[in-house]
């Protein structure tokens, strides 16, 4: 007997291992005390997974597999991976064990550190979904002192094939049109409403409840919207397609209170969980656009493609090229709690109160949301990044370690110094402002700086400034602003500070 086992975050419909006819394997899978508790996780999200993974195990039944499913209340569930899988590999007399290479740190040491103890056969495959292996981008970026994602991206866009007039000239006559997806969204053009599923949970959801599984966030049983099945995602994808893609580039960054979803195609959950192929993805989008080139400009695809032939595959390399050292960074030797509104959204700042409470409702928000208002609150404040990492990993239904660490740890909290972004990603209220609705029903005016009234990010983004001004002085891209910085009267900076200070140490009063 051969046991193969299937993670819940490895639902490829299409692996190699299930054109196999060989009855004399079993597939295991299993919900686990060990997955829910490792951080609190958002209670979408532990549903979405569960319900996952039970339609993909039915899936293979239906395919006529031999599949051993422990649902969390299985009577013979240990709720640990090792030891679920010793009692199984003893009563089923299995003589090899095979696995798909983990996309978590922590799984890929269990499961190498159980092979160990083994005295039976094993062996490790490839998930089949990602573009580049776990050291691809270590080899791309060698003898480099920095990294840059663009070159990546670019290397990527040839080796593949993707939107490419020739071997080296990309369609469009550029690379990149970011410059073309920084619209504020202000009522038009009309969001089409977002792709409903309308599916009933109660059943799975009050199992969890009674197995006392803590978590945060709301849900709505009886209309669950997101995908947990192939056809659902694939649905979802044609619908971005056929609704969204003609504006997802323009309004990509954009953020308004009255809008959750915008343009964006809500796919992350689908592709992280495996679900969904990113070429199939890429390949789908290119494919419509081709057909509708009159109406749907290059900018609005290539945005699209670039933050999966780019920025997905580039994260996950430096998540295996920097692990496990990179979850412990703190480069900027920040140390504050994280404030107890981000688990309420209880805030006068607007921007934050909607972005969390966002958050919470739907276990989603979207990367400028992310990156910019909570992540940028987090950083201006001086929050330990230990402690961002945890509330990301948990609140976000698409969280999986290997790339939310690398967008909170390095894009959004600059903790590891620079090696995913070349500068912090911080901004006062001017930049929420330019990219969102959210100041004109602010309690805080956006224009001020120390009154009582003033836009908290504000001071915060020049105290910050002066707080680091050591790990500042030498980065190119900081120059201006840290120029700025030194020019500022010395009374004006010290009016900032205290203002600044006052909210760090007690956040939850602003």
């Amino acid at each position: 007997m051969i046991l193969r086992l299937i993670l819940g975050d490895q639902l490829n419909y299409n692996h190699s291992w299930y054109d196999e006819t060989d009855t004399n394997v079993c597939y295991f899978m299993a919900e686990m005390r060990q997955e829910t508790d490792y951080v609190k996780h958002h209670i979408q999200k532990v549903v979405a997974f569960f319900i996952s993974m039970q339609n993909f195990a039915q899936h293979l039944k239906d395919q006529g597999k031999n599949v051993v499913y422990y649902a969390l209340d299985h009577k013979d569930n240990e709720q640990d991976l090792v030891l679920n899988l010793k009692k199984i590999i003893k009563d089923k007399k299995v003589t090899k064990f095979e696995y798909q290479f983990p996309d978590e740190y922590r799984l890929d040491e269990q499961l190498k550190s159980f092979c160990t103890t083994l005295t039976i056969k094993f062996k490790v495959y490839d998930t089949e979904h990602f573009l580049t292996s776990r050291t691809d981008l270590e080899v791309f970026f060698k003898g480099k002192k920095q990294f840059m994602m663009e070159y990546f991206y670019r290397y990527m866009r040839k080796r593949y094939d993707i939107m490419m007039l020739s071997k080296t000239e990309p369609e469009g006559g550029k690379w990149n049109f970011d410059q073309s997806n920084r619209k504020k969204w202000t009522g038009k053009p009309i969001i089409p409403q977002e792709k409903r599923f309308h599916k009933n949970v109660e059943t799975v959801l009050e199992y969890i409840k009674s197995n006392d599984v803590a978590t945060i966030g709301t849900i709505d049983p009886k209309n669950f919207d997101w995908p947990i099945c192939r056809e659902d995602c694939l649905n979802l994808l044609h619908y971005f397609c056929e609704n969204l893609l003609v504006y997802f580039g323009d309004y990509q960054d954009a953020m308004h209170p009255d809008e959750k979803f915008l343009f964006h195609s809500r796919l992350s959950f689908a592709m992280n969980s495996k679900m969904l192929h990113p070429t199939e993805v890429i390949n789908t989008v290119v494919e419509y656009w081709r057909v509708h080139q009159n109406a749907i400009d290059i900018s609005q695809v290539e945005g699209f493609v670039r933050q999966i032939l780019g920025w997905r595959e580039y994260m996950r390399g430096i998540y295996w090229m920097k692990m496990p050292e990179y979850q412990n960074l703190n480069l900027l030797e920040n140390y504050n709690a994280l404030p107890n509104f981000y688990w309420t959204g209880d805030t006068k700042m607007n921007c934050l109160s909607h972005a969390i409470k966002q958050s919470l409702d739907n276990a989603y928000a979207h990367h400028i949301q992310r990156l910019m208002i909570t992540g940028n609150y987090a950083l201006l404040t001086q929050t330990d990044p230990s402690a961002v990492d945890h509330w990301y990993l948990g609140i976000y239904i698409d969280a999986i370690e290997w790339v939310e660490i690398t967008n909170t740890r390095g894009m959004s909290q600059f903790a590891d110094g620079g090696i995913v972004a070349t500068k912090p990603y911080v901004s006062s209220g001017s930049y929420i402002n330019k990219m969102s609705n959210y100041c004109k029903s602010c309690s805080y005016n956006v224009t001020k700086k120390v009154e009582d009234d003033a836009c908290p990010f504000n001071a915060l983004y020049w105290n910050f400034l002066d707080d680091k001004r050591d790990h500042f002085k030498n980065n190119q891209r900081m120059k201006m602003m840290m120029s700025l910085l030194n020019k500022m009267d010395k009374d004006k900076l010290t009016a900032l500070k205290n203002r600044a200070n006052a909210i760090i140490s007690n956040p939850d009063a602003y």
